[in-house]
């Protein structure tokens, strides 16, 4: 086996800036319940632990603290409410209460509704996150305000705002823009120089296709995308912009707005083909993800990981370009074989 030369924040850098890796990078994404369930059968104390033995070029990411209001049990800083909803081997909260759900109009909004003040979180903890992860790349920031604002809205009546509401889809989205876009400068702020992503994402595919036209993303979503992708770049980092499903239609506007990481790859979904996305899109953006935890992972067999492993690696990876890791949180469901045979597969075969 060669020898590692990069540390894993070297490694997603030369990969960022189209230079040649030792070796392919491999993030983890996982429920707490799988991470819980690998750790035990590794017989690591610590995630950092695990992520060393398993060669996994972790992501950290940092947030601050929040410091506001007190929030009633299962519910929170936006008024959301949550319930615990258990399906046997873990627990995903749902959100069941959504506090704009009442509201028709812009002023009912402004007469009932009280936005999260940007001062009810504390920063100054960053530094400390990154503590003994200097090695590793740092992820710091989160924006995705129509995700948040399906939550408040109600999903259904929020998608039809778009058509039936839109002023009051502009008001929201311009609200949760100006506290998403302080989070991300503040952090900027806190640790100059150290973070190296940002999160910028919505999701706007289905299996099939596009869940939101793209006349209404690039009226609504796209143009404050920009300025936060435009900030980032400005500050020497890069934007990795999560988007799951059937997005082929959307992508070339994605690009044209700066996105420099594209997460997922579901490539079982409709116009996602891996070799036609490599051809179209590999010299405008890094791909990420790609093994897919809809059908191999969680219920094929190690063989067919592998194979899943080598081929993403020979198609995505071919001329650079590629971080290997899973399309999404990996479930508890999935075995610990299958996930042992992806990262060992792609330690054994990433050298490059």
């Amino acid at each position: 086996m060669p020898k590692e030369t990069m540390t894993p924040k070297e490694r997603w850098l030369a990969v960022l800036s189209r230079n040649k890796p030792d070796r392919i990078p491999m993030d983890y994404w996982a429920t707490p319940e799988t991470t819980a369930m690998l750790m035990k059968h590794l017989g690591c104390s610590t995630e950092l632990e695990m992520f060393r033995k398993l060669h996994i070029d972790m992501a950290f990411k940092v947030k601050p603290e929040y410091i506001g209001p007190p929030m009633p049990r299962n519910y929170d800083v936006f008024g959301r409410g949550y319930k615990q909803i258990d399906y046997g081997i873990g627990t995903y909260d749902e959100c069941v209460f959504h506090p704009l759900a009442p509201f028709e109009s812009v002023s009912d909004v402004i007469c009932h509704y009280d936005w999260p003040n940007p001062d009810w979180w504390d920063y100054r903890s960053i530094s400390a996150q990154i503590v003994d992860k200097e090695d590793y790349p740092i992820l710091g920031g989160h924006f995705e305000p129509f995700l948040i604002y399906k939550d408040l809205r109600g999903q259904e009546t929020a998608f039809m705002d778009l058509v039936h509401n839109p002023e009051l889809v502009h008001f929201c989205l311009d609200k949760l823009f100006e506290l998403g876009f302080t989070e991300i400068q503040r952090l900027f702020e806190q640790i100059p120089g150290k973070v190296m992503l940002t999160y910028v994402a919505e999701d706007l595919g289905a299996q099939d296709d596009l869940m939101i036209s793209p006349a209404h993303i690039r009226e609504f979503l796209l143009p404050k995308m920009k300025q936060v992708i435009d900030f980032v770049h400005s500050q020497g980092a890069f934007v990795f912009h999560h988007n799951d499903g059937s997005i082929r239609r959307i992508l070339p506007d994605m690009i044209t707005a700066g996105i420099d990481i594209l997460n997922p790859i579901q490539w079982r979904a409709e116009n996602m083909d891996r070799k036609k996305l490599k051809a179209d899109f590999g010299n405008d953006v890094v791909f990420h993800g790609a093994v897919d935890n809809q059908q191999t992972l969680p219920f094929g067999s190690v063989e067919e990981i592998q194979q899943e492993v080598l081929e993403n690696i020979s198609i995505l990876g071919t001329g650079g370009g590629y971080i290997l890791a899973p399309c999404h949180n990996i479930q508890p469901i999935t075995p610990i074989e299958n996930i042992l045979a992806m990262y060992e597969t792609g330690y054994k075969n990433g050298w490059t």
